[in-house]
């Protein structure tokens, strides 16, 4: 019998939470707490500043999920302080939510909000479309000045010293949030091949695709557009219009 998209889901995102934590319980036990300044060389810093760009749209997606800002600010925390097995978490957890029905297409109702939290329609629809462009067109230009800073003052990182234990737990921790938003690229593009080329380029260049790529989608909105349809693929657009709430 072949296996259904959201049991994939939520095989492939309960693995890759175990496999975090794995890695951060090992690494503590093996070298230490991270919190030390012999740590922070330029390129963890680059590595550090481009896990958390990444981090950016999660959040925001987070938010937008959460009927509670209060439930949304602690979930926000433990993506910060614990990265990628807060987003293994989260995701199946809503995952594990889904109704028989919704399970035809988990993806989709994963990424939508059912909550009326936002129910009265925004009437600055467009400024925070303006607002989230500059933003994440900021964000990009962030990390491409700070990956070009690394490499002319302290060289290539694909150097034998560079990869310290927490080096490589984080870089873990990096790749487990791309492969989550290569999963929303993969269901957000029609052609496999843009499927595949995006996603290439997620794990070359990480938060500065994830911008780049973020940024078209929110170009292709209209004025009339709230924020969150960005989410979704053009079939779906018009259903999460009215299932979902206006931010």
């Amino acid at each position: 019998m072949a296996i259904s998209l959201v049991t994939f889901l939520r095989i492939l995102f309960g693995i890759l939470g175990s496999l975090m934590l794995l890695t951060l319980v090992y690494t503590i036990f093996s070298d230490g707490l991270p919190f030390r300044t012999d740590l922070l060389t330029p390129w963890m810093a680059a590595t550090l500043v481009d896990f958390y760009i990444n981090v950016v749209p999660i959040a925001a997606w987070v938010i937008y999920k959460e009927s509670n800002w209060i439930r949304a600010g602690l979930w926000i925390v433990l993506l910060i302080c614990l990265g990628s097995l807060t987003t293994c978490g989260y995701i199946l957890l809503q995952l594990m939510k889904l109704s028989t029905k919704e399970s035809e297409d988990p993806i989709y109702h994963v990424l939508l909000c059912h909550s009326n939290k936002y129910s009265v329609v925004d009437k600055h629809r467009q400024s925070h479309v303006l607002i989230a462009r500059v933003v994440f067109a900021a964000l990009g230009l962030l990390m491409l000045g700070t990956l070009i800073y690394t490499l002319l003052t302290d060289g290539s990182p694909f150097r034998k010293e560079l990869f310290t234990p927490w080096m490589d737990a984080t870089l873990i921790d990096f790749y487990i949030n791309v492969t989550a938003l290569s999963v929303w690229v993969a269901y957000k593009e029609s052609s496999w091949v843009t499927a595949v080329v995006w996603i290439i380029l997620l794990i070359c260049f990480g938060s500065i695709t994830t911008c780049v790529y973020i940024t078209i989608q929110l170009s292709r909105l209209t004025c009339q557009d709230p924020i969150y349809v960005a989410l979704f693929k053009s079939g779906d657009r018009a259903e999460s219009r009215s299932e979902g709430v206006l931010i």
